[in-house]
């Protein structure tokens, strides 16, 4: 056990790559050891990159003579075989030059990540000072404009640990990206100095064309727009002579068409230093902001679903949403110099208001490094601001497309942290998505518009859309929103049981989908199984509630009765007294031969007939049968979280959970064995996608991925168990999920699944939701909150919904509920531990709030409450 998780040190900080940039721009990775790689800027992934030699340096002087200077960079660890691409950073060169392990550097670094913000200390015996150096991207919930600055900040620190004054420079260079005819200038704006990387190659329209701007406020300057030109190593060799000769750089010009290059790029660099001088015991910092602007996209990866299969036709595109806030770097720059105090200070609100929380160190842990996943580029926002997402992103191109319905199903992170965001998601779906029988493709394509994906429908990422839209809708409060989608969300439901469903789900209405079952998974369930119909369970519970709200009491009471019959179904007949299993003979061919419509898998180009029947083993293919699947009641995760109330039997699904950690559970995975991809190997421990009991059938051929530890997978189940009182069981899987990501087996905040930076990691954001019991509905004007455990009747936890952010309080004497940002109007506020306790007073600052508490715990307010930013409601209670 790491006594304390978010500090990385020696080889634990080997596999960083804390990723600094805004929402939907893409970003720069700050490495363990203070290197500048992975830069993800250009508008798809570019894992394991480097932008040339680009870095911050620091020197040292007195009297004019050089006491010492160094890259701010650490050691770079073994292994150095090899690395990069190219003659001489392939396997038998040893270490990349770009990684400036040549120069001299610091000898050790230290890294705290509580993300959003990293702090590096470096450490060497020689140098005379201490340096450090804070990172960040604004991060602030509801603020998605501040909080998606394409830019990268850093304020670095010196130390003067000596008897006397000195002089410190701190030098960031960048390496211009552009392709062909580099344009490097120095200007000023105000008191910032900016030095522009851009090109006079390519076409503005083009999605090559981009600008970086490297920008500091220090009050003194001085600048390189260009390095030497020559070969051989001459540039970094010149660089080094320059920086380490005494004083101000002197500024170097070149002709924009003579661009040098370097394996086909370019390879000009850029420097701008800052002087200061430090008395002794003292502190100067100096800012710096990378910024960058690649304003346009192009659907480089399907080019047949926008009917552009001529590779001879250029490929669409459309405008980053940023691109159209900032119109170059240079404003980018400038905004974030300029708002740099407050930028940095509501950051860090969040980032306190967040960590102050009362959860197990793993499981805060899990919570922030996941939320970073939200400045990768697993996530764009096109033109008019829509929110899109990869399932992840592979090492040069995303991974997976289309906002994938089945995958985002498990987020949680966006619809609390930037509601606004999430339901763009909704929209989008609900009107490019849907066909005219109300069948959903789930992956959308882009450009918006460009038509609907052709495959069958997915039964999970189907009926979890119109679960999820229930969730916008009362963290919103919003109903007009709900009305405008309502008929889209309304055919989705009903296309159940349309004649039109070709995978005919349920069409007598039993309420248990019986037909062919698409799934995350990414094949076919034939036949009653609790997880596909969880999900059908609880789109029709949300759906009526939605319905009666919106006065449709005949729909909703429908809707109810096709719920108790189905739900009463299920619990009855797939529980077979230790967990839910799926109800098929897999020897009856049948099941799947009535579905052979000449349509193909997703995996293949097999038949239905082909790919899902074994004639060898005379089985039914890809089936959970008698499993114990991790999924089997993830529908009441989702119920739970939203308040929806119950899916399954509560004795039967408090079962099914202590058999999941029992039979799913790998403490090590020596002796476990997995076919299917690696997420999880030697002693580490896991949740594994489904596991058959010692008595119970194994399909021959069972599901995909079923051996495998899938993390978003395992958050779910873990917090479900969480919700229901195992939080023992629920604590030991999410530890060993954050146990793999050490910082030396792999990058602490780069969760993989299908890919880097998976979205369905972000499942780990419930867990603040979990522990506080955290329950709302805007529409009717209430929240509420059960903590889960609390330490001598204590409790602490950040909350975030729509219209306002801040933090829980539970004392034995009373709660608090702080709002950090934002507004929020209330009528209710429940309290279910509060039940048996008294009243004593209602406060909101220094006015009293006539309110009552009634036998159950709920808090009414005898007319609506409202409180503003920085206001906190005050409740003291009393034993009776």
């Amino acid at each position: 056990m790491r006594e304390d998780r978010f500090l990385y040190r020696g080889r634990r900080t080997n596999a960083i790559s804390f990723p600094l940039g805004g929402i939907g721009t893409g970003c720069i990775g700050l490495a363990g050891n203070g290197r500048l790689i992975d830069w993800e800027i250009f508008n798809r992934p570019n894992k394991g990159s480097v932008n040339g030699f680009s870095h911050f340096a620091v020197k040292a002087e007195r009297g004019g003579k050089v006491l010492d200077a160094r890259v701010l960079n650490g050691d770079l660890h073994p292994p150095y075989s090899g690395g990069g691409t190219g003659v001489y950073g392939s396997f038998g060169f040893e270490v990349r030059r770009e990684y400036l392990t040549g120069l001299p550097h610091f000898k050790e670094t230290v890294f705290r990540g509580e993300y959003p913000l990293a702090a590096l200390r470096f450490k060497s015996g020689k140098f005379p000072g201490r340096v450090g150096v804070t990172a960040f991207n604004p991060f602030i919930p509801l603020n998605d404009k501040d909080s998606g600055i394409p830019a990268a900040f850093f304020e670095i620190e010196v130390n003067n640990t000596t008897q006397k004054a000195i002089d410190y420079t701190i030098a960031g260079t960048v390496a211009n990206p552009l392709p062909a005819n580099n344009l490097n200038t120095f200007g000023r704006a105000g008191d910032l100095r900016l030095l522009h990387l851009t090109s006079d190659g390519p076409d503005p329209s083009s999605p090559e064309y981009g600008d970086v701007t490297l920008a500091t406020d220090a009050a003194r300057t001085s600048f390189q727009q260009y390095w030497f030109r020559g070969g051989w190593f001459d540039n970094l060799e010149v660089y080094w002579a320059d920086f380490t000769a005494p004083g101000p750089l002197k500024n170097r010009r070149y002709p924009v068409s003579a661009t040098p290059k370097t394996s086909g790029r370019p390879c000009d660099h850029g420097t701008v230093a800052a002087h200061l001088r430090v008395a002794a015991g003292k502190t100067g910092r100096v800012r710096f902001v990378i910024a960058w602007n690649f304003p346009h996209c192009e659907n480089y990866w399907n080019q047949e679903a926008c009917g552009c299969g001529d590779e001879a036709k250029p490929r669409p595109t459309w405008k980053n949403y940023y691109a159209t806030i900032w119109k170059n770097s240079k404003v980018s720059a400038r905004y974030a110099m300029r708002n740099w105090d407050r930028l940095h200070r509501a950051t860090r609100l969040f980032k306190d208001t967040l960590f102050a929380s009362d959860l197990p160190p793993a499981a805060l842990e899990a919570v922030s490094a996941n939320i970073s996943l939200l400045k990768t580029p697993t996530v764009m926002r096109v033109e008019d601001g829509t929110f899109y997402g990869w399932e992840g992103c592979q090492q040069t191109v995303g991974c997976c497309e289309g906002s994938c319905t089945h995958v985002w199903n498990y987020a949680q992170a966006l619809p609390f942290l930037f509601p606004k965001l999430e339901r763009s998601m909704r929209d989008a779906n609900y009107r490019y998505n849907q066909r005219p029988d109300g069948g959903m493709a789930f992956r959308i394509q882009l450009p918006l518009g460009s038509g609907c994906w052709t495959f069958r429908p997915c039964a999970d990422g189907q009926f979890g859309d119109v679960l999820k839209t229930y969730r916008d809708w009362k963290a919103c409060g919003d109903t007009a929103w709900l009305r405008r989608l309502w008929p889209a969300v309304k055919r989705s439901i009903e296309f159940a049981w349309s004649p039109d469903n070709e995978d005919q789900w349920d069409p007598d209405r039993l309420g248990v989908l019986t037909g062919r079952q698409h799934h995350t998974l990414d094949m076919e369930l034939f036949g009653p199984n609790s997880w596909l119909t969880g999900f059908y369970l609880g789109a029709l519970k949300a759906g009526a509630d939605m319905a009666e709200t919106l006065g449709e009491s005949e729909t909703a009471a429908e809707y109810r009765e096709i719920f108790e019959r189905g739900k009463a179904w299920t619990d009855e007949q797939l529980f077979n007294g230790d967990y839910y299993v799926q109800c098929i003979d897999l020897g009856d061919r049948s099941q799947v031969f009535r579905f052979n419509d000449g349509t193909v898998s997703l995996m293949g180009d097999q038949s239905v007939l082909e790919n899902y029947w074994s004639s060898e083993h005379r089985q039914i293919k890809y089936q959970l049968g008698e499993g114990s699947a991790l999924d089997q009641i993830v529908a009441q995760w989702h119920a739970n979280l939203y308040g929806l109330g119950e899916i399954f039997d509560p004795g039967q699904s408090v079962r099914a959970l202590r058999s999941i950690f029992k039979y799913n559970f790998r403490r090590s995975m020596r002796e476990h064995a997995n076919p299917c991809r690696i997420y999880s190997l030697d002693d580490e421990a896991g949740l594994v996608i489904c596991a058959w009991p010692e008595g119970r059938r194994k399909p021959a051929i069972p599901v995909p991925y079923a051996q495998e530890t899938m993390h978003g997978f395992e958050y779910a189940a873990a917090i479900l168990m969480i919700q229901n009182g195992l939080v023992k069981e629920g604590m030991a899987a999410v530890t060993a999920v954050r146990d793999h990501y050490d910082g030396e087996k792999r990058n602490p905040w780069n969760e993989i699944e299908c890919g880097n930076n998976y979205a369905r990691s972000m499942a780990s954001y419930a867990l603040l939701n979990a522990f506080s019991g955290f329950q709302f509905n805007l529409a009717a004007g209430e929240i509420g909150f059960d903590p889960v455990q609390t330490r001598k009747g204590r409790f602490r936890c950040f909350w975030s919904l729509d219209p306002a952010w801040g933090a829980f309080v539970r004392e034995p004497n009373g709660v608090e509920l702080h709002v950090a940002s934002g507004r929020l109007k209330l009528r209710t506020l429940r309290l279910p531990f509060a039940c048996g306790r008294k009243l004593k007073a209602g406060a909101l600052g220094n006015k009293r709030v006539p309110c009552v508490l009634e036998e159950d715990g709920t808090l009414r307010f005898k007319r609506l409450v409202q409180l503003n930013e920085g206001q906190t409601l005050r409740v003291d209670l009393v034993r009776r």
